[in-house]
């Protein structure tokens, strides 16, 4: 008898965000419990509530002499206008608390616990994936995406390069305005069988989608939603670094379009030479029907129901950039146009409710994953090490030369960002404390929110709770595939930070 070796694969998306949840929860055990005092503003009672380190609260004038009373350095226009909606950390204010440390019994329910209680938080982020999912539903059952592909196809025959290079500016270019974060997923779908049709792989798909998203978001020029809050968190004007930045931005965006487009044409000239080549086929069975290879008619009923897809995304764009939309009031537009679908889909009523249920389970597990990533930053809460871990490393870099300084602080701000994922949350913590550090060693301030900004989104290109495994599992692929794939890039991206946090030393 010959035996056969098992071939051993890497963990799914499931699998690897446990091990980091039960890697955090270890680790939460020897960190000590500590925390910042906080400073809110209450705009019912126009007063701020001062939540001490042990948890007790008092309230004080909203004025500007209270804000400089507790070196807050941030104008009060700022709090009462609505831009700090979150509670800021008081400079100087670190305390240890007493936190028991919790059993082994109760290690495991709080990590049971975290899990729960991250699907719960997670609920609008949830409800929109699945509503998007039913739509892709809809429109895949009737055959409009087919239809679609093979009208496009003919258009792009020859320049398939340039629609990579348009989808990943515009992708860019809203994550560097707007934030553009996990909107992506609902391009997922669409984009899949154009660029297989196109001859290119799943690689090429979330190499487009993600890796555009991140760099825009790694490089935010007027991003509300870091670099903005950011700067107002650190008493400083945004648009005194922005020629700089809107530098930096192209440069890293043009570079990350070459990766990808000298990767996917050797692909599509060369299929052997694709990272994903194990899946080719098994991917042109999930992703494309044999109606897609064929000559196919446009129906009205396709058109119009891509169409009112289509203006969906524009007006989830334009609400999220000009009205302040968040998943909610984006749900309920997607959820709108389901139903205008339904209705000139040209289906009958079982098949319009089968396909929107059967595309909501499609994307059930990305909603599951996003639910259960949550669960890192609910352990780090609870058991109080973000402020410990933030109040370790503002001391060690604290009086470093500049260069050292600014290159450590990047680094800093890699490892707080992997385990605080929101933008605007390791804004307000932050900067009130790393701000202040720039005058310490004779540095303009722009470059902290600059090695901010360019730390949280280099981790967010790999780190397990950010994104990543939410596209990877959309497209089919394991992490170690994508790490493969990217780890030149990474390399690439890691040195220009390094030079361009340099050259802002120089220029600001």
């Amino acid at each position: 008898m010959v035996s056969k070796r098992r071939k051993h694969r890497f963990p799914t998306a499931y699998t690897v965000i446990i091990i980091v949840l039960l890697l955090v929860e270890i680790l939460t055990n020897f960190i000590p419990s500590g925390n910042y005092a906080t400073l809110a503003y209450n705009s019912d009672s126009n007063n701020f509530v001062i939540t001490e380190p042990n948890g007790s609260t008092k309230k004080e004038s909203a004025t500007q002499k209270t804000l400089d009373n507790y070196k807050v350095n941030i104008e009060i226009s700022k709090f009462k206008d609505g831009t700090i909606y979150k509670p800021v950390a008081i400079p100087n204010s670190y305390e240890r608390i007493k936190s028991k440390k919790p059993n082994l019994l109760q290690a495991v329910i709080n990590f049971f616990t975290a899990q729960v209680k991250g699907i719960g938080d997670s609920i609008d982020i949830i409800t929109f994936v699945l509503i998007l999912g039913g739509c892709i539903g809809i429109v895949n059952t009737n055959g409009a995406i087919n239809s679609g592909i093979a009208a496009l196809s003919k258009k792009i025959k020859g320049k398939q390069a340039l629609l990579i290079i348009v989808v990943m500016a515009l992708i860019s270019i809203g994550g560097t305005t707007y934030g553009l974060a996990e909107e992506t997923m609902a391009m997922y779908p669409i984009l899949i069988p154009v660029f297989l049709m196109a001859g290119y792989d799943t690689m090429t798909v979330i190499g487009t989608i993600f890796l555009a998203d991140s760099i825009g978001t790694m490089i935010s020029t007027i991003n509300p939603f870091s670099t903005i809050i950011a700067s107002n968190a650190a008493g400083v004007n945004f648009s005194h670094a922005l020629p700089l930045r809107i530098i930096m931005w192209a440069i890293c965006t043009i570079i990350g379009m070459i990766y990808v487009v000298v990767y996917a044409e050797k692909v599509r000239k060369h299929p052997e030479a694709s990272y994903v080549y194990d899946q080719y086929e098994s991917d042109r069975k999930k992703f494309l029907t044999d109606s897609s290879f064929k000559e196919t008619k446009f129906t009205w009923q396709q058109k119009l129901t891509l169409s009112i897809l289509a203006i969906a995304f524009i007006i989830m764009i334009w609400g999220v950039q000009s009205q302040g939309w968040y998943f909610t009031e984006i749900s309920v537009i997607f959820l709108a146009a389901g139903y205008l679908m339904a209705l000139f889909s040209g289906m009958d009523e079982h098949k319009v409710v089968g396909a929107f249920v059967n595309g909501a389970g499609d994307l059930l597990g990305v909603a599951l994953t996003i639910g259960i990533a949550r669960g890192v930053s609910i352990i780090m809460e609870n058991s109080h090490t973000s402020d410990t871990i933030m109040n370790f490393f503002s001391k060690q870099i604290s009086g470093l030369p500049p260069l050292i300084f600014i290159w450590l602080l990047f680094l800093v701000y890699i490892v707080l960002g992997f385990f605080i994922q929101s933008s605007s949350g390791l804004a307000v913590l932050s900067m009130p404390i790393m701000a202040p550090l720039a005058n310490v060693v004779g540095i303009d301030r722009s470059s902290v929110i600059d090695a901010y900004n360019l730390g949280q989104g280099f981790i967010s290109l790999i780190a397990p709770t950010g994104l990543i495994l939410m596209g990877l599992m959309m497209v089919g692929i394991d992490f170690n595939k994508w790490f493969k794939w990217c780890w030149k890039l990474l390399v690439i991206e890691f040195i220009l930070c390094l030079v361009f946090l340099g050259l802002g030393l120089l220029v600001y």
